[in-house]
């Protein structure tokens, strides 16, 4: 359900050492987000704040608490320490289950799915860009670009002026449309700050 890889589990050891004895456990909520980019709390607990139902995971050294939401809506999940150039914390992948679907079903979906498959996708593929549909809320959709897209200075341009009038042309229940791409990251954006 839950490993640590040893960055994240030595930080967390020093976290407990730095904390007291009270504080031997850790809590991990998830509380929203989209299915690439959850939001997860993760804090450190004493062993007695274990409530009934938890599930309770044994880390190597510490014992993580998962309320059954939680564990049910994460899967198997991923936590590591990373340390970027702005930023440093401890990052949850989803690996397997809800949060890491390959992508969401149903009427509204299938649309604006073949929407980007056969009209978006082909055109910015010369641009070796992709988007893709990673979750429908309601009438909102969430979408991430990737490839030549992910980090574009055109991206904004090429998401508002050109996919989202093709997308509420075709689809027009849709409401809003967000970008859930990390413009900074990937193994190859068009452009790297």
């Amino acid at each position: 359900m839950l490993t640590f890889t040893d960055k994240a589990r030595e930080r967390v050891l020093e976290f407990m050492d730095q904390g007291g004895d009270d504080l031997r456990a850790l809590r991990l909520l998830v509380d929203g987000g989209s299915p690439l980019a959850p939001s997860f709390e993760l804090t450190l607990v004493a062993d007695s704040d274990r409530t009934e139902g938890d599930v309770a995971v044994e880390v190597g050294g510490f014992t993580v608490f998962v309320d059954p939401t939680s564990a049910e809506r994460m899967g198997e999940a991923r936590v590591d320490f990373v340390e970027r150039v702005n930023e440093s914390g401890f990052e949850i992948v989803p690996l397997r289950g809800p949060l890491a679907s390959k992508g969401p079903d149903g009427p509204l979906a299938d649309r604006v799915k073949a929407i980007l498959d056969e009209q978006v996708n082909p055109a910015i593929a010369a641009h070796g860009g992709r988007i893709d549909l990673v979750e429908v809320r309601g009438t909102e959709i969430y979408m991430m670009m990737s490839g030549g897209c992910q980090g574009c200075a055109m991206s904004r341009m090429t998401l508002r002026q050109g996919v989202e009038r093709q997308i509420r042309e075709a689809v027009p229940e849709v409401t809003v449309i967000h970008d859930v791409t990390d413009h900074d990251a990937g193994e190859s954006p068009f452009y790297e700050s």
